[in-house]
């Protein structure tokens, strides 16, 4: 892929301000970066630090600190916690002595391990893709500390005794920082020693989280905090229809706004750029522009929901044929269809996009929280003229992002270079989205459609199960689209052709669906509505066939003993079976997603008036070893509330190609009165650490609605529920 070429010839890339700290020399350890001493300047970098396949991780201080370089994008998951603490773990260190800082954009050292050439944060694989690298990376470093030690103390190695950021034998006593520059002369061991579970002390425990302190007072830096000398504030102004162009433009009355400093034209619309983001906003309102909507997505959703409906009645592309659906079918003694309409969603993260560029001479310098900062760079190269390794990529904390950040074209941050650009670098530029413009020029969730049927034998078992779905691809005609290997976009298909249920006759086929809406990610991707739709039609086949819905699927999924271990654990937590009060329903659903697994039982109350609380929520999540439990906690808690606002309350719906909502007034997120009581489970796992960041979202929407369902005894087909049930 072109991308992915200009992202690997990117092999060295200098910051200003690589640290905090000030450190003197890097060497490699065994593939592991392992840095010390005093100073570290932008000019000096490049020759100092040597690329290698594991990335320079390890920075110790002479005051005893340990910083970690974070290559992954903190947007609220945590990992500055959770991979600092991998490190601090294999170097026996103080959790107090710990710091962190985020990588440079450099794909060589720091790419994500499981996207080959790409340095990305994504699909949950932050700490599974960086836990046997740091592993060894904090292992290598301890051993060079320890062999430092017993060179200058004239020991044996087997002598000294590394702990809580300590060196210790035979009366003597140093700190790492104390070794760490004698450590760096030291050849790194080939294969450092790794601790067995047994011998964990962080890993599994919990921590105090390593940026609460910043955030909590404020000192954490996001994008929407940086300011540079001078600095302008670009607004744009977007076609209200996806595809339009711009026709014409008067800025006459913008241009006469107090503050407003001049007015260019994009690729994406017109930007109005001023002294302060009030005066950008208001010289936006006062822009008179007509566009060409020749090329413009027109169709309502009335009519895309009626299109989507038409391509499902035609065979699709097959993702999965066992056995012959078509036999079951025809000799089935009873058989159930349902269909699922899923609305297009925004991410809504609540710091809307925004990015800060300052273009210079001969370097361009980009401060933003970015999911992929390599596509970035290669952006910026291509819109500047600049080579790759002059386009400097800061990354900032991300105030949220659920996959908006990680954008094929890179498209808010190229909005940004593009004035600064235009501008000639007059200035720095700050391109700050308002709530509107994050609602209606965003990029969304793809609308799906789904149409199940299901053949139910005579001993009242699933012998048949077909699964079609019609939604957009989001890979198609991006840089990624070299990853999709089969017939069907696998984001559409994931989570549904790969259902785990042991049934004899199963097909699942699907269409990508064409429509000018702008799709992306978003949280769990097509796992967020094909097991809301597996699980809620399971639901709907196991009543028909007079069987309990979880008893089914205890039955049905003896051949993959995690997903039924967490499934026993919500059912035994949440006492399942037990007598409710009237009106009061419990609804369960498991899910498997970026190889997680995750139960959930949600307990709902439905009103005479037709309204509902959703009280309870008992999680079970196996997520392979536990590195921060907290975290993980917090990760399935925020995954509960993200995909219950969606199914409750979220939708974005087009009239005329104009997308209707504008703000959270009308794009309804939940709200903290909606938030019910979580009690999340850890399963105990020996196996290497998988994702939490997605796989909580899933299964909570089936839960609820099969929960209602059990009140009721209708199936919710369509989103979102609202207020009071239909």
């Amino acid at each position: 892929m072109k991308m992915a070429q200009a992202q690997n010839d990117n092999s060295v890339v200098a910051t200003p301000e690589l640290s905090r700290r000030q450190f003197l020399k890097v060497s490699a350890i065994s593939g592991v970066g392992f840095s010390i001493g005093l100073s570290f300047s932008h000019a000096a970098s490049a020759e100092a630090q040597q690329p290698s396949a594991m990335g320079h991780f390890i920075k110790i201080a002479k005051d005893n600190s340990i910083t970690v370089v974070i290559k992954h994008l903190d947007k609220g998951q945590g990992v500055t916690t959770g991979l600092t603490a991998i490190v601090a773990e294999e170097m026996n260190a103080d959790w107090a002595q710990m710091r962190w800082e985020f990588a440079p954009a450099d794909a060589q050292r720091y790419n994500n391990l499981f996207w080959g050439p790409y340095q990305g944060t994504g699909g949950s694989t932050s700490i599974a893709n960086s836990w046997m690298q740091l592993r060894q990376a904090g292992a290598a470093a301890k051993a060079m500390l320890i062999a430092a030690a017993a060179k200058q103390w004239a020991v044996a190695e087997s002598e000294v005794v590394a702990e809580n950021g300590q060196l210790t034998a035979a009366g003597r006593k140093a700190t790492y920082g104390d070794m760490a520059e004698a450590a760096a002369l030291i050849a790194p061991p080939e294969k450092p020693t790794l601790k067995t579970p047994e011998e964990f002390t962080l890993v599994g425990k919990s921590v105090p989280r390593i940026d609460s302190k910043e955030k909590s007072t404020g000192k954490a830096n996001y994008t929407i905090d940086v300011r540079l000398p001078g600095m302008l504030v670009a607004a744009i102004a977007r076609p209200d229809k996806f595809g339009a162009t711009l026709k014409s433009v008067n800025s006459d009355k913008a241009r006469a706004v107090a503050g407003v400093e001049s007015v260019i034209t994009t690729p994406r619309g017109v930007a109005v750029i001023a002294k302060n983001h009030w005066a950008a906003r208001q010289g936006k309102q006062a822009l008179t522009i007509e566009w060409d909507d020749s090329q413009a997505e027109t169709r309502s959703s009335t009519q895309l929901w009626s299109d989507f409906k038409a391509l499902a009645e035609t065979d699709g592309a097959v993702a999965r044929n066992d056995g012959d659906f078509a036999k079951a079918i025809a000799e089935a003694a009873q058989t159930v269809e349902l269909e699922f309409e899923f609305p297009y969603l925004s991410h809504a993260t609540m710091e809307p996009m925004n990015c800060v560029v300052d273009l210079q001479k001969d370097a361009c310098h980009i401060y933003t929280g970015s999911q992929i900062p390599g596509i970035d760079q290669y952006v910026a190269s291509q819109v500047t003229g600049l080579p790759v390794e002059k386009v400097f990529v800061h990354t900032q904390f991300a105030g949220g992002s659920f996959g908006r950040r990680a954008v094929p074209d890179s498209d808010f941050v190229m909005d940004a270079v593009v004035i600064a650009k235009a501008i000639n670098g007059a200035a720095p530029i700050c391109m700050q989205w308002s709530r509107e413009d994050d609602i209606k020029a965003g990029r969304y969730r793809p609308m799906a459609f789904h149409k199940f049927r299901a053949a139910i034998d005579q001993q009242n078992g699933i012998s048949g199960w077909h699964h079609r779905i019609v939604s957009q691809s989001i890979l198609r005609g991006t840089p990624f689209e070299g990853l999709i290997t089969g017939p069907l976009d696998f984001a559409i298909a994931e989570g549904g052709a790969n259902l785990p249920y042991q049934i004899p006759n199963f097909k699942f086929d699907g269409h990508e669906a064409k429509a000018g809406v702008p799709v992306l990610w978003w949280r769990s991707v097509g796992h967020s509505h094909n097991a809301y739709a597996t699980e809620v039609f399971f639901d709907e086949v196991a009543h028909a066939a007079g069987q309990d819905p979880a008893a089914l699927r205890q039955q049905l999924l003896k051949e993959h003993p995690r997903h039924l271990a967490v499934l026993n654990k919500v059912l035994a937590e949440s006492n399942w079976g037990s007598a409710l009060p009237a009106g009061t329903g419990l609804g369960v659903a498991v899910h498997e997603s970026f190889a997680s697994f995750v139960a959930q039982v949600a307990q709902v109350k439905v009103n005479d008036d037709k309204s509902y609380q959703v009280e309870k929520v008992w999680c079970a999540v196996d997520c392979g070893v536990a590195v921060t439990p907290d975290v993980i906690v917090a990760q399935m808690e925020g995954g509960i509330g993200y995909g219950l606002s969606a199914i409750l309350g979220e939708a974005i719906t087009l009239d005329g190609g104009k997308v209707v909502q504008n703000n959270f007034y009308d794009y309804t997120p939940l709200r903290i009165n909606q938030m019910p009581d979580i009690k999340v489970f850890i399963m105990p796992s020996d196996v290497a650490p998988t994702g939490v960041g997605e796989p909580g979202t899933p299964p909570i929407g089936p839960a609820v609605a099969n929960a209602i369902r059990s009140v009721t005894g209708k199936a919710v087909t369509k989103l979102p529920i609202g207020n009071r049930l239909v």
